[in-house]
């Protein structure tokens, strides 16, 4: 099976005529070589996915360490800004509409709404485990602790990322919640 499959179409290259180059063999290809053309590209994609996979980890893991560096700035903005509160417990209160009026302790505008959601580039992200003292009536949060976990853990990150009002940041390697190992 010797057959061409000619690259152009039209008068120029009707059937019967001869090829503009003077030459008997027609333009085209043969169907293994384009067969052969077709496998290399195929093996060239296998090869890219994985590391395509293992990228989109790594930057997910960068935007989760990045993430947790701005809600701790952002949670000493606040405290600086609401003594009287302390810190925040919850990501919305770090967040807030401009467009609402006003910051206020309940919505602060310090925060993006993506990552006050909850939910940025594969990773779930809380602040809890909030430790407060009543001054005159008042609770004045004193400390917070915010996680940073895979959605998938294998798939959308390898590693959770941990800290709390002292600024450290640990993380767990398995992807829970258990930071112990220090952030080198």
């Amino acid at each position: 099976m010797n057959r061409k499959f000619p690259l152009c179409f039209g008068r120029r290259c009707a059937p019967g005529s001869k090829p503009a180059s003077g030459s008997e063999q027609p333009n085209g290809f043969t169907l293994m070589e384009l067969l052969i053309v077709i496998a290399i590209i195929l093996i060239l994609m296998l090869m890219a996915i994985p590391t395509v996979g293992s990228l989109r980890k790594k930057a997910n893991d960068t935007s989760a360490l990045n993430s947790v560096q701005t809600i701790i700035k952002a949670e000493i903005q606040y405290e600086s800004t609401y003594p009287a509160n302390g810190y925040s417990c919850t990501l919305a209160a770090l967040g807030g509409d401009p467009s609402a009026g006003a910051p206020s302790p309940t919505a602060s505008q310090i925060l993006q709404g993506d990552l006050t959601s909850g939910y940025k580039s594969g990773y779930t992200f809380t602040l809890g485990n909030c430790t407060k003292v009543t001054i005159n009536g008042t609770d004045r949060i004193t400390g917070y602790q915010v996680t940073a976990v895979p959605q998938t853990v294998g798939k959308t990150g390898d590693r959770s990322f941990c800290s709390d009002q002292f600024g450290t940041i640990k993380y767990d390697p398995t992807g829970g919640t258990n930071c112990t190992q220090l952030l080198q």
